[in-house]
């Protein structure tokens, strides 16, 4: 039986800076995906831009560059150009 983990990408343009695989039993979606708002915002938001991604929605400082989208059926979610995935 093949083990299943989250493999975690961060890329600069296209260039990868960071990789790491976490088994999937360590960590739930929710820490997932506050792990991913951790590192985009480290990685490449000023601290206004952190401030607006946690500010309420529809005001005049707020943003969504923190928001995590899935982007399929297989658990692969993003946020900025941090990228995470599920693979066996």
């Amino acid at each position: 039986m093949t083990k299943k983990y989250w493999l975690i990408e961060g890329y600069d343009s296209l260039d990868r800076i960071y990789e790491r695989k976490i088994p999937v039993g360590s960590m739930t979606d929710s820490q997932i995906t506050n792990a991913l708002k951790a590192l985009a915002a480290k990685e490449g938001l000023d601290l206004n831009e952190i401030i607006g991604a946690y500010a309420k929605r529809k005001t005049k400082v707020a943003n969504d560059l923190l928001e995590v989208r899935r982007t399929s059926p297989f658990l692969d979610m993003n946020v900025e150009e941090t990228l995470i995935l599920l693979r066996e």
